[in-house]
């Protein structure tokens, strides 16, 4: 019996229960968590992005931290600054922690912070680190950034490069509700705004976020086989050589393919995922829960492929139909 792992499953579903009909964008959440990894989120305004974040933070007594990211945001306004203080007569200078200082961070809205911005919050994220003048100053062993996007609002944006894009393990398209779950949603907030009590009683259950450095360590033990090494190393190189699938559109639509880190990430995401289904290796289908998280932000699409309102997700699709296992 693994107690670690039936303590996070326990907090997947606690958070489920006060965010309604978006149960991929928690799993994919504590895969980022499992794999130190850090998640983009893109959706329309309304859809929980924030609070699925709050909700985890709350759930597992994590420090949370949100930014509003703006045009005129300076990168001191996300990692701290050095503050001046007269201490009877004798000048201190004190670091002031900014918001990275937390194990989980809302990056609200990245695509509207200029890119001094975007560098100071990129180096958080590959490093673990904020340099502020001459000295790094070191983030928690816990520490991951869930930035969103809006994908309508779209004027005095800074959209993020390519290269920054492929730092996120993963991104995670976060859909409208079915009429179920919008019916749900209506009934919890309605639910809430009667009792406080009710809230606090769902979220009463509490893990140490300590626990996730057990559970990494755990799921780097998970076993690959090379059967699927070979098939994680046959997708990225599809969306590197298209032309190997002559009968499929994908040389049409790709016009950059995925980097070296999207191996890895796949590797790293398939091995949390099979973790999470109580598994000590991974199967195939592990790495095509994932692959479009994984892939979809990593392909840079043809102007052919912009044309024809091709995305990433039809292009993540017809790879996984055409890449052959073994």
């Amino acid at each position: 019996m693994n107690k670690t792992l039936d303590s996070i499953n326990a907090l997947i579903k606690q958070v489920e229960k006060s965010v309604i009909g978006q149960p991929h964008v928690i799993k994919a959440l504590v895969i980022g968590l499992l794999t130190k990894g850090h998640v983009l989120l893109e959706g329309l305004p309304g859809t929980a992005k924030t609070r699925s974040v709050k909700s985890l933070a709350d759930t597992m007594s994590a420090s949370f931290g949100r930014v509003q990211f703006t045009p005129d945001l300076l990168p001191s306004d996300i990692t701290g600054t050095i503050q001046y203080q007269d201490n009877n007569g004798t000048p201190l200078l004190t670091f002031q922690q900014g918001p990275l200082f937390n194990n989980l961070v809302l990056a609200d809205e990245i695509n509207r912070a200029p890119a001094k911005v975007q560098a100071a919050l990129l180096e958080a994220m590959a490093e673990s680190t904020v340099t502020v003048g001459d000295t790094s100053h070191q983030l928690d062993e816990i520490f991951m950034v869930l930035a969103t996007q809006n994908p309508v609002e779209q004027e005095g944006t800074y959209p993020l490069p390519e290269a920054q894009m492929d730092r996120f393990m993963m991104k995670v398209n976060v859909d409208y509700p079915d009429d179920d779950a919008e019916l749900d949603i209506i009934r919890l907030v309605r639910t809430e705004e009667k009792s406080a009590l009710v809230v606090e009683q769902m979220t009463q259950l509490k893990i140490d976020p300590k626990l996730f450095l057990t559970a990494r360590k755990q799921v780097s033990d998970i076993a690959v086989s090379a059967v699927v090494e070979r098939y994680m190393v046959a997708l990225v190189m599809a969306t590197r050589q298209p032309k190997r699938y002559p009968d499929s559109p994908l040389a049409s639509w790709i016009k950059t393919g995925s980097s070296p880190r999207a191996t890895i990430a796949l590797d790293k995401c398939a091995r949390a995922h099979a973790w999470l289904s109580g598994r000590d290796h991974v199967l195939p289908d592990d790495v095509r829960s994932i692959a479009h998280s994984v892939l979809s932000h990593r392909i840079t699409l043809s102007y052919d492929a912009l044309a024809d309102d091709i995305d990433g997700k039809e292009v993540v699709n017809t790879l996984l139909d055409n890449v052959l296992i073994g």
